[in-house]
């Protein structure tokens, strides 16, 4: 299975990772040391706090809890986690609603994945969307490929494709990076954010956009 990394919580004994589910979104799922029920909640994209399933019992997981896993396993990468894979599998069967990855998907070198981290985290040491927006919005505007595109009246999409392509190229040092990799680093990008990391960024290029069609 593909996951985020474990990470070990102190409100209550428990570990915690981020989950994908397969209606859209992600999720997160502890599990405590005392029990094995786990508890799971999806995550607002409009307010980024945890929402406990049903089956969730908030004495043994309250919401205090919830929000140190997410703030714990806020921009880490996918993986496959050994270390709880024999728990996960004693209630994947009882939660149909998450989906279960085949490992050979989608594999993301977490060192490169660290280094986006790295590029873009603030002095406080978290991952800062501002920071990636501007620095992204810098290549935009400065590329002439980019203005080409523009030109020419390539999609938003497109644009936004390119852009990110290229920055995240050039922070891994890695040129072989695949289509289907470089999705996978967006979409974990874009997960940990509930209002979308590359908003900026797209507001710019429909701004360029606009501007070209005024010609």
């Amino acid at each position: 299975m593909i996951r985020t990394k474990a990470v070990k919580l102190s409100v209550i004994p428990a570990i915690a990772f981020r989950q994908k589910i397969s209606s859209g979104g992600s999720g997160v799922t502890l599990i405590r040391s005392d029990t094995r029920q786990p508890g799971i909640a999806s995550i607002s994209r409009s307010s980024g706090e945890a929402i406990p399933n049903k089956q969730t019992d908030l004495k043994k997981y309250p919401m205090e809890a919830f929000a140190e896993a997410l703030e714990l396993t806020k921009g880490l990468p996918y993986k496959k986690q050994k270390g709880v894979k024999a728990d996960e599998k004693l209630f994947m069967e009882e939660h149909k609603e998450f989906d279960v990855f085949e490992e050979e998907e989608v594999i993301i070198d977490s060192a490169e994945y660290q280094k986006i981290i790295d590029r873009y985290s603030d002095k406080n040491g978290k991952l800062s969307y501002e920071l990636m927006n501007k620095d992204f919005i810098k290549f935009l505007k400065s590329s002439s490929v980019v203005r080409d595109m523009v030109a020419e009246g390539k999609s938003a999409a497109a644009i936004r494709n390119y852009v990110i392509s290229n920055k995240i190229r050039n922070i891994t040092g890695n040129d072989k990076l695949t289509s289907k990799q470089l999705k996978k680093i967006v979409e974990l990008l874009d997960e940990v954010s509930p209002k979308g990391v590359y908003k900026e960024l797209d507001s710019e290029i429909r701004r360029m956009l606009t501007a070209n069609k005024k010609r």
